[in-house]
């Protein structure tokens, strides 16, 4: 990484979202305000389905660990953006830099193959339901969640090692409020043609596949949903409705992101923004506001808790 010469980089300036110090203090409410809210909310989900006996299905299983991924990946960028927006120097080392772009990609590719396997418990349950119990029983659920983090981790694993290959000698300005892929490229002192490019496929073609795959999937379930009563026709739609949202949510502005060369647009801090702080938090709320088992359980939790405190 030393080259001859040249001055090694040990960090790295944040700009800000925006330059105007009133759109800051804005910014700045509304995403603490949100950030208190909706977090707690991902935590009581996941209270709720552990402490509800009747929450054992895989759905809420795998719901529970959407909103534990969901709850983490807020912690990468929103702490450090709000303590930033309060400060005049925005910093950040080398080797956090490294840590936190190896763990955004970490859980946020682990949360994508979670979605995957969502998708494939809904066909399960839904055209194959004679069979759900035999294919979806507890070891292929523990084996399934353990592919996930496991495929999350060798992805951003595999990104970490082409960013510490590269040679970082000069500017140390990232075009962001925090450290991602494409804005650390840019500062390289080499040709990064064929870095990028394999970034792009182990990133946004991964992102694209995935989420073109997911659409596919719900297609023909809801294909196969037609034939069915009609209460179970509407269950089958409604559920299919939430994922399809939070796959449009989720992989909206990943494949804006990853899926194009690593050129600046006007809209790329909008959209990171709304893709590392906002849409994590809400997905698990908005799987939740759809699901009238997780409601109903939650509600119980809430009455006992004050039935508690009364007596």
């Amino acid at each position: 990484m030393v080259r001859e010469n040249s001055t090694v980089v040990s960090e790295f300036i944040l700009l800000s979202l925006t330059q105007s110090q009133h759109a800051q203090l804005l910014v700045f409410v509304l995403v603490l305000v949100f950030y208190l809210i909706i977090l707690p909310g991902n935590f009581f989900i996941i209270l709720t389905i552990r402490s509800d006996p009747g929450l054992t299905a895989p759905l809420y299983f795998f719901l529970g660990n959407l909103a534990f991924l969901d709850a983490s990946y807020s912690f990468i960028v929103a702490p450090r953006m709000l303590v930033d927006f309060l400060s005049e120097k925005k910093i950040i080392s080398y080797r956090g830099c490294i840590t936190q772009f190896f763990f955004l990609h970490f859980l946020g590719v682990g949360e994508m193959f979670l979605l995957v396997v969502m998708a494939f418990d809904r066909y399960v349950t839904i055209c194959h339901p004679l069979h759900y119990s035999t294919v979806m029983n507890p070891r292929v659920c523990y084996a399934l969640l353990l592919a996930v983090w496991l495929g999350g981790f060798t992805h951003s694993i595999v990104q970490a090692a082409l960013i510490l290959r590269l040679p970082f000698c000069g500017p140390n300005q990232l075009d962001n409020f925090f450290c991602d892929v494409p804005q650390v490229i840019k500062l390289a002192c080499t040709d990064t043609f064929v870095v990028e490019l394999l970034m792009v496929s182990n990133s946004g073609l991964l992102t694209l596949l995935c989420f073109l795959g997911l659409l596919a999937s719900y297609a023909v379930i809801l294909c196969r949903v037609k034939g069915h009563s009609s209460e179970g026709k509407n269950k089958a739609v409604s559920t299919c409705t939430t994922h399809i949202i939070i796959v449009f949510l989720m992989f909206g502005p990943a494949i804006f992101i990853y899926t194009r060369p690593f050129r600046a647009f006007p809209a790329d801090k909008v959209v990171s923004l709304f893709h590392t702080v906002i849409f994590p938090l809400m997905n698990p709320v908005i799987y939740t506001f759809h699901n009238q088992e997780v409601k109903a359980s939650m509600r119980r939790l809430l009455s006992r808790h004050m039935f508690c405190q009364i007596k």
